[in-house]
């Protein structure tokens, strides 16, 4: 087997199955790539996108291709000595009729085997969970799917009992979506004692008695009450739905995986085909949605271990990568007693970019975006980023998570009832405290299994508690403090108490520290969805001074990183985690890798977007429209603008980050540019204004004021506007600064520690925006015919409809390195060297090198074709940065050599001797001391050099 050195990022679907992936194994394979990095492949919904929605995790798709598929792309790749990473989705199910899990809990209640899959609270005190039938007492699910009130849905027969010939039994249809019925009332709707065949009379009787204008609602009403669920409208959900779901979807069902019996039933499939030799590592998906994700990751390191002797000998030599998708913050680590080798690569992606972004453009940037909003003069103006976070974070809460909110104030309630020195801690004075705490909690989650936890953790509680502090009213205090001692650990809980019923079963016996436990559970899953709907989901969308900060896994208030700080980050993970995944798109991004490239060269020129920004608003304010908000207008005439300025301004940032480079300037090229690129914009400007939540939704959208900013889209675009042409030169202006951030940005992804994952279609210039148009279809054939032409990157720069193919070049050239000497980017050292001279911040180099005590083991021999150089010795990287300033307007991508002017490299005696340059393949001898930054980019902003 291959030593993982780079993997691509393939999203499967009905579309782009298993074969569809086999046809491309070859390009994947001359581009470098070692290992396929698989979205989920189980059973989902039919028609998913992304396999997310697993309705069922003992097949493997058949959507897909099956088993049958699977094995023929595994063969595929095992012919090019590759292998296979698979996205795992342990936190969630889709739930629905695809589902026959749910199902069984529908139509069973608690007394289905199935009911411990799912996160379901079966002690609700929602009376309404109770049916008429005492036997169903607790034991309902709340069923959120009604497109309108129950009563209302009754009425106008959005509800009807419908009968399944072919299964023989009667169920319920809502909206083309089946419930099940008990088998109890199947039996007495057909007359039977027992289970039994209905006649075409009986069915017919029954149906018609039900679909009685008069007494049919009310019959079928009585039918529902003896249930165990409860139809309701899907309004309802965020207060009222008693499982967790995945984040506010109501179509995705939160699944306990911390039960041993539950994780068998869903990793069975999982770890046959591991054990068969079929997949090679796997990708965790959402690992801060589970109860114990400390726990969960070593049951599947132990698990995968034991099962490594039983794969075939071929595929035994390298231990399973485990990566889990997790979102650090500024500072954070992965907890050390996590077996996994590390991040999906959001990390990288954010040290990237912050290594990319000006820091002198930070308060400009941040001064125009409040001059130009707050002149909206109204009450969704966005304020200052913390702000609008707490805000966001209290808003999510009262919107999307009253319910997860209710069940971890009960659990808390729990707790304090279990001591007598906190009996008289009410319920509401805990949730109003909790409230508080969870709008200022400065990461995802705290990893606490009741146990214990880091100093780290106690460190983020105190500072959540602390923040919290000055917004919490007087006789709130004392339940703040007992708060941050149960979340600590402190002596509340150390000592025993009197006997709480605990979530495990009704007249159950729990102690203080058990119900610790469950309320820390519940607090831990609900601070890792809340922080993503808040951050990623509102404040991305709400305030954007640089739409480039705006993304997965940043913080876009957090100081850019100088190259030192990015050395530092890089030292860390080639220490802690040598195999982590290293990522600049994902199919969560919000931009793609090359439109945040462009957008972040506005943080070089803040004087100039300022002027260009002040005249696209003059020049495209007759194209604005009035809206009618009630109770927001300006005052006089009742109406805003739209777009509101912040939509606007991110507008025109969205803009600059799609519109393709190498436009002929003739009107009509830029009519057809406009037109292409139209309705993928329009997509994201609906998306934005409903994610950003101030005068649009998604749960009650306001189509006016969509339609208004949409109708402003299309002005500003259209055929006779002078718009199009300006952005295209604005564009041609940001272009060579654009490409030497993004050809930085590729030999940074590649050479920094860790395996360089390759989202589809970003081997080329990635100017997508957020789903679904980062998951539109990949042209393969194009690609490979460009990596065909095997033209240098040095001769591409020059055009920029070249770019694409300059930075697909780039890659190539560093994978075949990686294919050379795995070992040396992931077991090599890091080296940082000092750059010295007028220009020393807009460089960073280093060296990559193999510590002389390592022996190269078997992973080296793998060369894609005999006859090829052995080890590398070591190799130089250096890259451009900030370049804007440097270079000369209307300049090559190159930074002249009178702008390097006496900058240096400064390289130690033993890294001095012959080398060459693998992207243009020049003949560089370097001497010990220091070395001219101007004569090692000469030919390309970036250098990599390879000795001997």
């Amino acid at each position: 087997m291959i030593h993982p050195r780079a993997t691509m990022r393939l999203q499967f679907h009905s579309g782009f199955t298993f074969d569809d992936a086999v046809a491309i194994v070859d390009y994947m394979a001359r581009l470098g790539i070692s290992h396929v990095y698989a979205s989920p492949i189980l059973t989902a919904r039919r028609g998913s996108t992304h396999g997310y929605d697993v309705v069922d995790p003992t097949r493997v798709s058949d959507a897909l291709g099956g088993r049958d598929g699977l094995e023929r792309l595994v063969a595929a790749l095992r012919r090019h000595d590759m292998g296979l990473i698979v996205d795992i989705v342990p936190n969630h199910m889709a739930v629905g009729a695809e589902n026959p899990w749910w199902l069984d809990v529908l139509e069973k209640g608690e007394a289905s085997p199935h009911a411990r899959v799912f996160d379901i609270d079966w002690r609700s005190p929602d009376p309404r969970l109770r049916g008429a039938d005492p036997r169903l007492r607790g034991q309902k699910v709340h069923a959120p799917f009604l497109g309108s009130d129950y009563d209302t849905a009754l009425a106008n027969g959005d509800i009807r009992l419908d009968y399944d010939r072919d299964a023989g039994r009667f169920f319920i249809d809502v909206h083309g979506n089946r419930f099940p019925v008990r088998a109890e009332d199947h039996d007495l709707l057909i007359g039977a004692d027992r289970h039994g065949a209905a006649t075409e009379d009986t069915i017919a009787t029954v149906l018609a008695d039900f679909r009685e204008p008069e007494s049919g609602p009310r019959a079928l009403h009585r039918l529902l009450d003896r249930q165990h669920y409860r139809l309701a409208w899907w309004r309802t959900a965020a207060d009222e739905v008693n499982w967790r779901r995945f984040f506010d979807i109501g179509e995705l069902a939160a699944v306990r995986v911390e039960d041993p019996a539950v994780f068998e039933a869903t990793h069975a499939t999982i770890f046959d085909l591991y054990a068969a030799g079929l997949i090679d590592g796997l990708r965790i998906d959402h690992i801060d949605g589970l109860a114990d994700p400390g726990a969960y990751c070593r049951i599947v390191r132990a698990r995968l271990d034991h099962l490594r002797g039983k794969r075939p000998q071929t595929a035994r030599a390298h231990a399973p990568l485990i990566l889990v998708e997790k979102i650090l913050a500024a500072g954070e680590r992965l907890p050390e007693d996590w077996p996994v080798d590390g991040t999906t690569g959001y990390d990288f992606m954010n040290d990237v970019s912050c290594l990319l972004h000006d820091p002198s453009g930070r308060g400009p940037l941040r001064r125009l975006w409040t001059e130009i909003t707050a002149s909206a003069g109204d009450a969704t103006s966005p304020g200052a980023p913390l702000d609008e976070l707490a805000l966001a974070r209290r808003q999510m809460l009262a919107t999307a998570f009253d319910s997860d909110l209710e069940r971890c104030v009960r659990a808390f309630t729990d707790l304090a009832q279990s001591r007598r020195r906190d009996r008289d801690i009410t319920r509401a004075a805990i949730r109003r405290v909790l409230i508080e705490v969870l709008a200022q909690f400065p990461v995802y989650r705290i990893y606490d299994d009741g146990q214990g936890h880091s100093a780290a953790c106690d460190a983020t509680i105190a500072f959540a508690v602390d923040q919290a502090r000055p917004h919490v009213v007087a006789g709130d205090r004392l339940t703040l403090e007992r708060l941050a001692d149960w979340l600590h650990g402190g002596r509340a809980v150390e000592q025993g108490g009197i006997d709480a019923a605990s979530e495990a079963g009704e007249g159950a016996a729990a102690s203080p520290a058990d119900l610790r436990r469950i309320a820390l559970i519940r607090f831990q899953q609900l601070t890792a969805p809340l922080a993503a709907k808040a951050v990623e989901d509102t404040l991305f969308y709400r305030v954007a001074p640089l739409l480039s900060c705006n993304e997965v896994g940043a913080d876009p208030d957090a100081p850019t990183l100088t190259p030192e700080d990015f050395h530092a980050v890089c030292l860390e993970r080639q220490a802690r985690h040598p195999r982590g995944l290293l990522a600049t798109a994902t199919h969560d991004h919000k931009r793609g890798a090359d439109a945040r490239m462009r957008i972040a060269v506005l943080s070089q020129m803040t004087d100039e977007w300022a002027q260009t920004l002040r005249a696209w608003r003059r020049m495209n304010a007759p194209l604005r429209h009035g809206h009618e908000v009630d109770g927001q207008g300006d005052p006089g005439d009742g109406t805003l603008t739209a777009p509101h300025p912040a939509d606007e301004v991110m507008l025109y940032q969205t803009l600059i980050g799609v519109w393709p480079e190498g436009t002929d300037s003739t009107a009509d090229s830029l009519a057809a540019v406009a037109a292409d690129i139209l309705p993928r914009v329009e997509g994201w400007l609906v998306k934005a204004l409903r994610e950003g939540k101030r005068r649009s939704n998604w749960v009650v959208p306001d189509t006016a004021y969509e339609a208004a900013c949409t109708a402003f889209l299309r002005a500003i675009l259209g055929p006779e506007a002078q718009f199009p042409a300006a952005l295209d030169r604005f564009v041609r202006r940001l272009a060579p600064a654009a490409l030497i951030n993004s050809l930085t940005q590729c030999v940074l992804h590649t050479t920094t520690p860790g395996i360089p994952d390759i989202y589809q279609g970003t081997d080329v210039m990635d100017l997508s925006l957020v789903d679904p148009d980062n998951r539109r279809p990949v042209d393969h054939e194009a690609l490979a015919g460009l990596l065909n032409q095997q033209i240098p990157p040095d001769h591409l720069i020059e055009m920029p409809r070249d770019h694409g193919a300059a930075k697909q070049a780039v890659l190539a050239a560093i994978l075949a390195l990686r294919a050379r000497d795995p070992l040396l980017f992931t077991q090599g050292a890091y080296r940082p060297l000092t750059a010295t001279g007028p220009a020393a911040a807009h460089v960073l180099a280093f060296a990559r090198q193999h510590d002389p005590d390592t022996q190269h083991g078997p992973e080296t021999q793998h060369a894609p074709e005999t006859g090829q150089p052995g080890p590398i010795g070591h190799v130089i990287v250096l890259v451009s940065r900030l370049a804007d300033r440097l270079l000369p307007e209307g300049g090559l991508p190159l930074v002249p050599r009178e702008g390097w002017a006496d900058t240096l490299i400064e390289v130690p005696d033993d890294l001095a001797g012959h080398h060459h340059d693998a992207l243009t393949g020049e003949s560089i001898g370097l001497t010990a001391g220091g070395v001219a930054v101007a004569g090692l980019l000469a030919r390309l902003p970036v250098a990599v050099l390879v000795s001997g």
